[in-house]
């Protein structure tokens, strides 16, 4: 049931996503700040997540001492 959430949750935000680039596209000009403020916040998802995979700390932790 939970993964049918998160996987449902996801693809509500890929279809936001994709919509609110198409919309940014359509207004070129002023919609450019818009598609970098995008590529900006993605950068920054893809960083935190390489981070979090790579922290063996965070990973002893979750499975040892957060019981």
């Amino acid at each position: 049931m939970e993964v049918l959430g998160y996987s449902l949750l996801a693809a509500a935000a890929l279809l936001w996503l994709v919509a609110a680039v198409i919309g940014l596209v359509e207004v070129f000009p002023i919609g450019l700040v818009g598609l970098i403020a995008l590529l900006g916040i993605g950068l920054l998802f893809v960083k935190a997540l390489r981070e979090r995979r790579r922290n063996r700390e965070d990973d002893y932790y979750s499975t040892h001492i957060d019981q």
